[in-house]
């Protein structure tokens, strides 16, 4: 079951990727967050919980509407957000560290058409392998 690739948003220039790691009990899951960018690359490790997996389908939903979204804003721990009208006619992708290393990063990723749908399949499909 682990390492799961629970998110991977990229274009293969820039990615941004989220991996659940290993079970915490079984309530939580250690995760890593990743940015990789021709310019930059850094990773730190967050927690999951139902909620917040839940969080994340909701967050794909207002997606599928045409709404950016901002995932796990609430919580201790790194922030995702999406732009769906990004500044370079793609996407953009903004990872936020405020909690730790105070590091903000935005990625433009032109997202493949379906990548909202086989988000929806990767989070249900670990929501069914949990439980």
């Amino acid at each position: 079951m682990f390492p799961f690739e629970l998110v991977r948003l990229t274009d293969f220039e820039n990615e941004v990727r989220i991996t659940v790691l290993s079970s915490e009990g079984s309530a939580f899951w250690e995760a890593e967050i990743a940015v990789t960018s021709m310019f930059v690359k850094g990773s730190t490790l967050l927690m999951l919980s139902r909620a917040k997996l839940e969080a994340w389908q909701q967050a794909l939903e207002s997606l599928k509407l045409g709404h950016d979204i901002i995932w796990m804003q609430t919580d201790r721990g790194p922030t995702v957000s999406v732009q769906l009208d990004g500044e370079r006619d793609c996407p953009d992708i903004i990872v936020e560290d405020e909690s730790i290393s105070m590091v903000t990063v935005r990625i433009p990723i032109a997202l493949e058409e379906g990548w909202i749908a086989e988000h929806q399949a990767r989070v249900n499909r670990f929501i069914e392998l949990i439980g």
